[in-house]
């Protein structure tokens, strides 16, 4: 009995539904034929002739016809040219379809909202991100901007959005200056005798900004890295470069804040400028570090040098634990003379203070570029030192010797031997990393993916290797 009268309300709603459209299509037919009466009446068509029933205008005059024909001939011309259907070709039902149809490349004002009422508000981006529908990104999006922008120099830091990020000050005691982030992680994949782990590695991740005052002698740079290193306390990992320069004095720049140590030239460098994904063993252990000082640095054509004196704590926070002497002194023999023969520089400095215990460390460095070909030799040698792993009283010592190979200006192959003595008292604890690599400049140091391959062959651990994968970016 239920169903019955399931079945007899659902026979009576088909009914409705049928004398509806029954009723509907003829009047829908009837408003289409319309229309197409009035489009046929005012739209001008190619080859269309008007006649003219105006006896005042009607004439045989030869410039007059001649007139009248270019008019002809202009209407045509224009009628040529649209892009419109003709309803002559079409259906009702096609025109019908018309009204209906999804269309992402109508114009709107891009300030403007639109209403929810369809998917097309969702692939509302495409149109934005190729508005006159060329198959090229345009320069005014985001990433039209990030893929225009044209960076080949790699030595030094590059900033995608450089420009949209600088802002310069009409009042007030700055002149300039410029936001940026920085990103540089990957993906490792190691390879143990008895195991297998993927892990993530999140190396660096910067937000800041540097700039000058209205001073131009003066400038400033402060950035903080707001993801927190494994193993150290939030507060002492998250400051980063936190200083103001001066350049009042010709060839020189002292800098008076929280910067880089310089111990060794890779220890003491940006992680953004590095050329594998990871330091060499004692850059990581002896360097990687800042401090509260003082720093003077003077740069020559066939010499430079930094000396520097302050706190050998390794937080913007820690105090004043002890007293830190760092000097580095660079010769450069080929001078001016770099273009042809190449650039060589070798250098060597000294790092050592006071913090729980006394510490030193010495290094020697020698590099050369040439065209296509990079290279250079660093080596380390320490009675206690105090880097980024913390303060040790060992004594250590290690090199790392890399080559590398342009073969294009996007495409870089690189290779180090690295070698490091954690403990010279103890034998038999030698730590040799072999690594070879990839770098895709894609946009210099601002945007650039590497990939290493790392075969560790420690003498008191099984050998292991590690494939890592890992990109750059700095806005």
């Amino acid at each position: 009995m239920y169903y019955d009268t399931i079945f007899t309300h659902m026979k009576k709603i088909l009914k409705f539904i049928l004398v509806s459209t029954l009723i509907f299509i003829p009047s829908l037919d009837a408003k289409a034929a319309e229309d197409i009466a009035d489009e046929l009446l005012e739209t001008k068509f190619a080859d269309e002739i008007v006649l003219n029933t105006n006896p005042h205008e009607l004439t045989t005059d030869k410039n007059n016809n001649n007139k009248f024909n270019k008019r002809i001939a202009i209407e045509q011309s224009e009628n040529d040219n649209l892009e419109t259907p003709n309803p002559q070709t079409e259906t009702p039902k096609e025109q019908f379809k018309e009204l209906f149809r999804l269309n992402s490349n109508i114009d709107r004002p891009d300030d403007e909202d639109s209403i929810l009422d369809n998917n097309e508000l969702d692939f509302e981006i495409f149109r934005r991100f190729d508005k006159d529908n060329d198959n090229q990104i345009d320069k005014d999006t985001l990433l039209g901007k990030i893929y225009h922008t044209k960076i080949t120099r790699t030595d030094i830091q590059s900033f995608l959005l450089q420009n949209e990020l600088t802002h310069e000050f009409e009042k007030g005691p700055l002149h300039k200056v410029q936001m940026y982030a920085g990103y540089r992680g990957g993906i490792n994949a190691i390879f143990d005798p008895h195991s297998y782990s993927t892990e993530y590695d999140n190396a660096t991740t910067e937000i800041g900004a540097y700039g000058s005052f209205k001073n131009p002698n003066y400038k400033f740079k402060f950035n903080l890295n707001p993801v927190p290193s494994s193993g150290r306390n939030y507060l002492d990992s998250i400051w980063g470069d936190a200083y103001i320069m001066n350049t009042s004095i010709p060839n020189h720049q002292i800098v008076v804040g929280y910067s880089r140590v310089q111990t060794g030239i890779e220890g003491g460098s940006s992680s953004f400028v590095l050329p594998f994904v990871a330091r060499s063993q004692i850059a990581r252990n002896f360097g990687n570090s800042r401090s509260l000082s003082v720093k003077i640095m003077g740069n020559y054509k066939y010499a430079d040098y930094t000396l520097a004196a302050g706190s050998s704590g390794r937080s913007l926070i820690a105090g004043f634990p002890g007293t830190e002497f760092t000097g580095w002194l660079n010769v450069k023999p080929f001078g001016s003379l770099d273009h042809k023969l190449g650039k060589l520089t070798i250098g060597g400095g000294f790092s050592g203070g006071h913090n729980q215990i006394n510490y030193s460390v010495g290094s020697l460095y020698i590099g050369y570029r040439h065209k296509k070909l990079w290279t250079n030799f660093e080596a380390s040698i320490a009675d206690g030192y105090n880097g980024s792993q913390g303060v040790s009283e060992n004594k250590a010592c290690g090199y790392a010797y890399t080559i590398g190979w342009k073969f294009t200006p996007q495409f870089q192959l690189i290779g180090r031997v690295d070698q490091f003595d954690p403990n010279r008292d103890i034998s038999g604890d030698l730590r040799r990393e072999y690594t070879v690599g990839i770098n895709w400049f894609i946009k210099g140091q601002a945007l650039k993916v590497i990939l290493n391959y790392v075969f560790c062959d420690w003498q008191n651990r099984e050998d292991s290797h590690r494939l890592i994968l890992a990109t750059q970016i700095l806005l």
